[in-house]
């Protein structure tokens, strides 16, 4: 599976435009070697910028020329997530892991790369995870697969962090076509909150967990500023680009068959159950956890539609 914005929490989003990120940040802990997966996503192809300047960072990546065209930091290495072959010389000698991965469906991607990285010598992981772990009554597939995917982490022998972001706030991206042809921003639950993150402080996160100190064994639950529902934030981005963007309702039947289009039956479900679960309260708290991982306070939404305007129009 390609990374794509389709995640409720977490990983697997596409990447946008962005400010700097300030890498001079992370060359205090002395150079290090760095294995980053998903280097074209998002999260991953900002960490390798962040880290690229002061340390040796290897950009995994199924399609190495789509990666140097799209300017990946690092040095740019072939690997596949299903193919163990292909990682085992990727992770040789490597200090630390970057694992993020994007197919609920094909849970041995984070067994592959656990199994070559301690057998590389990798002595620590930051899992990019997702917030709904933590709660309990969420036993969607895609969070079940989460979970999973931690307990191999937590098994797998190297030290290691979890990253748990809610919902990226770059996830509005998959507005931009309606937004730029009609002014339409449509989803499911408008008025349901969702205290997103901006992925430039997930990558701040990650970064400092995979070069920094006293990392090991922590689980940072990554959220932004205030919790906010889809109809407000239709209105910061009308705001932010000086035009009226008007919000409109789907109906379940609308969003499932959306989503059973693009990602199959099993996946269209499990974003039906998570946004229902939204539409009950689930995903409004927010955490200091970005505070606590990076030493700043997290992003809003309305810097992030700001730096992102040109994106939808």
């Amino acid at each position: 599976m390609t990374e794509r914005n389709l995640w409720p929490d977490g990983a697997g989003e596409t990447p946008g435009a962005e400010a700097d990120l300030g890498a001079d940040a992370f060359g205090e802990a002395g150079r290090m070697r760095v294995v980053i997966t998903g280097a074209t996503g998002t999260v991953g192809g900002k960490v390798a910028r962040l880290l690229a300047p002061n340390h040796d960072v290897r950009s995994l990546t199924r399609d190495p020329a789509r990666a140097a065209r799209a300017g990946v930091a690092g040095h740019i290495v072939g690997a596949d997530l299903g193919d163990p072959a292909t990682l085992r010389h990727a992770m040789e000698g490597a200090d630390a892991l970057l694992l993020v991965t994007f197919d609920p469906l094909s849970p041995t991607h984070d067994a592959n790369a656990l199994a070559a990285a301690r057998a590389g010598g990798v002595r620590h992981v930051v899992k990019l995870s997702a917030a709904a772990v933590g709660d309990p009554l969420a036993q969607d597939r895609i969070t079940c697969w989460q979970r999973e995917s931690e307990e191999r982490v937590k098994a797998s022998g190297p030290t290691w962090t979890l990253l748990r972001p809610r919902a990226f706030m770059s996830n509005a991206l998959g507005w931009a076509g309606g937004v730029r042809k009609e002014g339409v921003v449509r989803a499911l639950y408008g008025s349901s909150r969702n205290s997103c993150v901006d992925p430039q402080d997930v990558a701040r996160a990650a970064a400092r967990a995979l070069v920094g100190r006293g990392q090991a064994g922590r689980i940072h639950t990554l959220t932004g500023q205030q919790a906010l529902s889809v109809r407000e934030q239709t209105e910061q981005l009308g705001e932010a680009l000086q035009q009226v963007v008007r919000y409109e309702e789907l109906t379940s039947h609308q969003a499932l068959w959306g989503w059973r289009e693009r990602l199959g039956e099993p996946l269209a479900r499990a974003l039906l159950d998570s946004a229902e679960r939204q539409a009950a309260g689930a995903k409004e708290q927010v955490t200091d956890g970005v505070r606590e991982a990076t030493g700043r306070p997290p992003g809003t939404f309305r810097a992030w539609a700001t730096r992102h305007a040109d994106a939808f129009r």
